[in-house]
């Protein structure tokens, strides 16, 4: 619109920034490190109130210090009652993100019966377990929910049966979740690539720790963009995802792999 002399340019109504939360109130599980602390700091910045949630209390107070709105909360999403207990210390939700997970090296034959049954409590009955006690707090707000997949959940990745598994799983429950409350709440998924995180550097020193760099570097070219991604690339997708600019997005798994499964 033209203004001519004269008038007041106050009158005009202030443009709201994008991308904003503010009121929201979020909870990120795994949240006191790698994607969930950087989407922790993410949704701040865009003016949530957040609830750390992780199974390392010391850590989740840690981050909550330095946001300006935040409270820490200790929870093992593995257990049921953990998790009741602690959905329960809230009394409203905007916005929920299943970030918590662990990984696992092995083909099928080398994967033991307990480390496979451990690797699915914690990257999908948590995911059950979390989302089932949220839900009341999500219809009544119409709120959101971003899941932390995997490209793994794509494509089979060698070594990686028990994990690629796990977030198949991830995938399928975020659609059936779309289908069953489309018009109430909206569910997505973010499919990450390799990101440089603790994750990552633990596994290296765990399994390749006389050839991390080699291996490193392996990382690194099957993502053609040539670099490993880091946790904001990640969270910044999960916050356009909780805003209502992302309004028609609902059942949708968005890859964030610097092309790894396009190629």
């Amino acid at each position: 619109m033209r203004l001519d002399a004269g008038e007041n340019v106050e009158a005009l109504p202030e443009k709201r920034a994008p991308y904003r939360l503010d009121g929201k109130i979020a909870l990120v599980t795994g949240g006191a490190s790698g994607i969930g602390a950087a989407t922790c700091r993410a949704l701040s910045d865009a003016g949530a109130f957040i609830v750390v949630a992780d199974i390392n209390g010391t850590a989740a107070v840690e981050l909550a210090k330095t946001l300006p709105q935040a409270e820490p909360l200790e929870m093992n999403v593995a257990d049921a009652v953990s998790v009741r207990a602690g959905i329960a210390t809230i009394k409203t939700l905007d916005i929920l993100i299943n970030n918590a997970g662990i990984g696992l090296v092995g083909d099928i034959l080398s994967t033991a019966e307990e480390d496979f049954d451990r690797l699915m409590s914690v990257n999908v009955r948590s995911l059950y377990l979390v989302t089932r006690a949220a839900l009341p707090y999500l219809l009544a707000s119409r709120g959101c929910i971003v899941n932390i997949g995997s490209v793994a959940g794509f494509v089979g990745v060698k070594q990686r049966f028990a994990y690629c598994a796990s977030k198949g799983a991830v995938l399928a429950m975020t659609r059936q979740l779309a289908v069953d409350y489309p018009k109430e709440l909206r569910v997505n998924c973010v499919a990450p690539g390799t990101v440089d995180t603790p994750f990552v550097h633990g596994y290296l020193e765990r399994f390749h720790s006389h050839e991390k760099e080699k291996v490193r570097m392996d990382l690194i070219a099957r993502q053609p963009i040539g670099r490993l991604g880091v946790p904001e690339d990640v969270a910044q997708l999960v916050r356009f995802l909780c805003s209502t600019e992302a309004a028609f997005i609902n059942g949708a798994i968005l890859p964030i792999d610097g092309g790894w499964t396009a190629a």
